[in-house]
């Protein structure tokens, strides 16, 4: 069985990279500077920023389907220099490769069916045998200490 990793959107967050800091500020967001390497990843160019790089920290909902008791929102970043990456088949992207995760698998109902903490190749594993499953519908996909979004995984279309 085969997954795809898709990045969120860009469109939604363009309007955020023209505001100043009290603007942001006001919506619940910050603008950052990256620190130090594998610290900020984008949830849109599916990369980390590097030292230096300014991001958006804001709250984003990524599961928003009113009749689930699971709707979620967290913390997210996205680089100002971002480009909306490709969604990825059957590989995954350094910034999910490199991290302990927290795989939720959903139902098309949006009810959560099984649950992981992974790492690596034990993440692709997991991610081609629960997508085999015809229940499963989506995996989302957050790093596993803080807890934080960091994309969806489903089979390719």
């Amino acid at each position: 069985m085969t997954y795809c990793i898709t990045p969120l959107s860009l469109s939604p967050f363009q309007p955020l990279f023209v505001l100043d800091d009290a603007a942001l500020t006001a919506r619940g967001a910050r603008r950052m500077i990256a620190e130090t390497p594998n610290s900020a990843p984008c949830r849109v160019s599916l990369i980390d920023a590097e030292p230096g790089e300014r991001l958006i920290l804001l709250n984003h909902a990524h599961l928003t389907e009113a009749a689930s008791p699971y709707r979620a929102a967290g913390p997210i970043f996205v680089r100002e220099a971002a480009v909306e990456a490709t969604p990825v088949a059957n590989a995954l992207p350094a910034i999910l490769a490199n991290r302990l995760l927290s795989l939720h698998a959903y139902d098309r109902d949006w009810m959560m069916v099984d649950a992981e903490v992974a790492q690596g190749e034990a993440v692709e594993m997991w991610l081609s045998e629960r997508l085999a499953d015809p229940l499963i519908e989506t995996v989302h996909i957050h790093t596993a200490r803080r807890g934080c979004y960091m994309a969806a995984a489903s089979r390719p279309a």
